[in-house]
């Protein structure tokens, strides 16, 4: 005997106890949105099954859980389904060989529509059987207007597949991984002109992945940009909008120079001071000769600059200085850093200021082009994020949030950081998803390395796309009935207003307020 329970996308199954969430029979969507559900299955004898799916073409995938040894912080607040190290799940593999289970366990079946058409999805396993019933609506997803960059480690690539770093294999590799970023949602690309100063332990160093090739003689440098002239291409093909520019200082306070190569060997890097006149002399002659490729590509408008990623109040000094100097040597180029102190934007040190998703309060209504991220450190107070321990509905309530609070932007640092802290040494993701117990299990990466040099994905990157459609779809009903109407219905029956802390917990709240806004959207068009 099977037992077989359709569920959301919304819920985690774990193989010791039954689903808590409430059954799911389907629901209403748009045209080219992606939608997601689950069939979760537990049998009373060992042995195998394998799905028989009819109706829309679904892909289909086991829901596997990864072993964690740390899934948060001792002071990570309560909103999480466990806090004790064990198995989670989280990787999506294909469902192309039946899967074997054990008595008693409980597993998942994950599958995502590919239609633009009402229809029914019938799920058979063994005898048990599950019928889901999807309204397609006749209008479609627009565009995503919102900015998204999860930063993308090209190292931690060659690393995982063993390949020369801008070998054709490793471009191959990097062109599967982008093309998976980009139908999900990213589509700024963070672009290693220089190897990035980023995780990286004081003293030590990550793989070279230098883009621009430098030579230099008698204090003058040459530029060879054919590696950068593909990487622009290659991300225009896979569908990226803009592209962020590496950190020219060091993570942390701006205090040294990243690693650059020069006529072959290491000429900067943590043994540069930043102020150094040897490396503001070479910012400026690369500066130069950037802003020439990129006016001749077209790409100035769609290129934002870093200066020195999560700096704090004892930078500022230092930081101001350092930001003048980016102003000074490539004028024209927007700039972008991860900060969640509002005195540097307060000074005027940084005009796109990406404020953490708890420090944000101070920033909205102040930056016309209002930015956000999430990373480890945002764990309590019940701000979205993307832990394999906490509820998927957390991580998908911040569309939601960045529709209302008109956010341009969203960044991420880890989209396949695949690495120990400060990238000490690499790891396997599949056995050491928490970057060797240092950040809670999930923060580091949302895709696996697959076979074939392909990526698989995990079931919160899927989640983490279907906030961004709610994103578009309410983007979609403002067009129609104004901001004020659409907020009123999003906010219909809470008790506060949302904000990036107060909004209903659990799976529900969401999927309601999606078919609220379908249904808005069906009256619009009549």
């Amino acid at each position: 005997m099977i037992q077989v329970i359709p569920l959301s996308s919304l819920e985690k199954v774990f193989h010791d106890e039954a689903p808590k969430g409430r059954p799911f029979g389907g629901c209403s969507f748009l045209r080219g949105e992606e939608l997601s559900f689950q069939a979760a299955f537990c049998t009373e004898e060992d042995g195998e099954v394998f799905p028989e799916i009819s109706g829309g073409a679904c892909e289909a995938f086991w829901v596997e859980e990864i072993p964690c040894e740390k899934v948060c912080y001792d002071d990570s607040d309560d909103y999480f389904l466990r806090k004790t190290p064990g198995l989670y799940p989280d990787l999506l593999r294909p469902a192309t060989e039946p899967l074997r289970i054990r008595a008693g366990e409980w597993h998942s079946l994950w599958l995502t529509l590919q239609s633009e058409a009402s229809t029914e999805v019938s799920v058979r396993l063994g005898e048990a059987r599950v019928v889901f019933r999807f309204e397609c609506l006749p209008e479609r997803l627009p565009d995503q207007a919102l900015l998204c960059t999860h930063w993308f480690h090209c190292d931690c690539l060659a690393q995982a597949y063993h390949v020369e770093v801008f070998s054709e294999t490793h471009w191959e590799i990097i062109e599967n991984y982008l093309r998976c970023a980009a139908a999900h949602g990213m589509n700024l690309l963070y672009t290693p002109l220089f190897t990035p100063p980023l995780d990286t332990e004081i003293g030590g160093e990550r793989p070279t992945v230098q883009l621009v090739g430098v030579a230099e003689r008698g204090g003058e440098y040459a530029f060879d940009f054919t590696l950068l002239r593909r990487w622009f291409a290659l991300g225009e093909s896979c569908g990226m909008r803009a592209f962020e520019l590496s950190h020219l200082f060091t993570q942390w306070g701006a205090e040294h120079a990243p690693k650059v190569i020069v006529n072959g060997v290491r000429r900067f890097g943590w043994e540069t001071d930043a102020d150094s006149q040897e490396y503001a002399e070479f910012l400026g002659q690369f500066g130069r000769a950037l802003l020439l490729l990129l006016e001749e590509l077209h790409l100035t408008e769609r290129c934002y600059a870093h200066v020195s990623d999560e700096p704090c109040e004892k930078d500022i000094e230092q930081y101001a200085e350092r930001a003048a100097l980016i102003r000074r040597y490539f004028p024209g180029l927007k700039l972008l850093d991860a900060l969640s102190d509002y005195e540097f934007y307060r000074k005027g040190l940084m005009e796109r200021p990406v404020p953490s998703n708890d420090a944000i309060g101070p920033f909205i209504g102040k930056v016309p082009e209002l930015w956000t991220y999430y990373c480890c450190s945002q764990h309590k107070d019940y701000v979205a994020n993307r832990f394999f321990a906490m509820p998927s509905a957390r991580s998908r309530v911040l569309g939601l949030q960045l529709w209302k609070f008109r956010c341009a932007g969203f960044l991420h640092w880890g989209f396949n950081f695949w690495n120990a802290q400060l990238s000490k040494h690499p790891v396997d993701p599949f056995a050491c998803p928490d970057a060797g117990a240092a950040f809670p299990a999930g923060d580091a990466f949302v895709v696996y390395p697959g076979s074939g040099g392909q990526p698989l994905c995990s079931l919160r990157w899927k989640v983490f796309h279907e906030a961004l459609q709610d994103l578009r779809a309410l983007q979609l009903l403002e067009s129609k009935i104004g901001y004020d109407s659409t907020l009123a219905l999003l906010e219909r029956g809470l008790e506060k207003p949302l904000t990036f802390g107060e909004y209903p917990q659990g799976a529900q709240w969401l999927l309601e307020v999606r078919e609220r806004v379908n249904e808005a959207l069906s009256c619009a068009i009549q």
